[in-house]
């Protein structure tokens, strides 16, 4: 679903994807680990054009990313995207923020798409808050509107940047979550890249990693982690 080959990013001189390759079949729920400047969002990024690349190629379920226009406004309406920047519309309702892209992008009716809207928000724990306005709502609160609204879109692949709360999958949902949280890799992860200095150095289970991590990055940062 999401295939990248040979990938590098450079911001000025700094080199923060190295010769990235990396394949996520339909369903695979990944966690991305590591500290901080390890290109874990900057990948997050790549993968929906947010963050052009200097050289290789990323796809998503099969098509390579276009590079403006059009097509690439396709690729992104089935990449949903979870920011810690939620970018909400402030004059519109809880309901309406989670309707809108539905109605103007994918042409679903008023109706239908209040009735989608609603049962996701039920799903992310916050339908009783739908006529309000995204200032009245918690930070946590806001970023579960985040959450409805993309899922809105039905989208192929779900990514998620360091999300205060994650969602847990569900049906077979294609997710990339770069976190912090080691609970939710641990729980709902099928696999752990662990990242550092823009390169993945290690690729396994949730089990694996957290119990026999092969790279001494891995063990330095578990270490620094677990014992807080």
């Amino acid at each position: 679903m999401i295939k990248a080959a040979a990938v590098n990013k450079y911001f000025g001189e700094l080199h923060v994807l190295r010769e990235i390759t990396l394949e996520v079949p339909r369903g695979q729920v990944v966690v991305v680990l590591g500290p901080s400047g390890s290109g874990k969002s900057t990948l997050c990024r790549a993968i929906n054009r947010l963050e052009p690349i200097n050289s290789g190629e990323i796809a998503v379920d099969g098509v390579p990313l276009p590079a403006e226009g059009k097509a690439l406004a396709a690729l992104r309406a089935d990449v949903g995207m979870v920011f810690q920047q939620f970018n909400l519309f402030a004059h519109k309702t809880i309901v309406e923020n989670v309707m809108l892209a539905p109605v103007k992008v994918r042409k679903t009716a008023q109706a239908q798409a209040r009735k989608t809207a609603m049962e996701l928000l039920e799903r992310v724990g916050i339908a009783n808050q739908a006529d309000k306005y995204p200032a009245q709502l918690s930070g946590g609160q806001q970023q579960r509107v985040a959450i409805a609204r993309a899922l809105a879109m039905k989208p192929k692949v779900m990514l998620f940047d360091e999300p205060t709360s994650a969602l847990d999958p569900k049906d077979g949902m294609t997710m990339l979550v770069v976190t912090h949280e080691m609970g939710f890799a641990r729980r709902a992860a099928d696999r752990v890249l662990f990242m550092a200095d823009g390169e993945i150095v290690e690729d396994t289970t949730p089990e694996e990693f957290f119990t026999k991590p092969k790279s001494d990055r891995a063990k330095d940062f578990l270490g620094k982690i677990l014992t807080h």
